[in-house]
């Protein structure tokens, strides 16, 4: 059983609207279609960048000033 669609406006700089429009008549694909696939891509890349800082949440924190000091004892900088 799929959910029902909820309907939400929203507020875009014209020619960012016009590139949209015309990128939704290239590809035969509605405004919203294009939209709520842009949303959902952000929100995966979200998921991935959380998912990535649990994973990463035991690891120990460095200090910037300690980071910079061994690249420069590196000869990296």
């Amino acid at each position: 059983m799929t959910q029902a669609l909820r309907r939400s406006t929203i507020y875009l700089d014209p020619e960012l609207h016009r590139a949209l429009r015309i990128r939704a008549a290239m590809t035969d694909r509605s405004i919203s279609d294009l939209v709520s696939d842009a949303v959902k891509l952000a929100l995966a890349e979200d998921a991935e960048d959380l998912q990535a800082l649990e994973e990463r949440a035991s690891e120990p924190d460095l200090l910037f000033e300690t980071v910079v000091r061994a690249l420069k004892a590196d000869g990296k900088l």
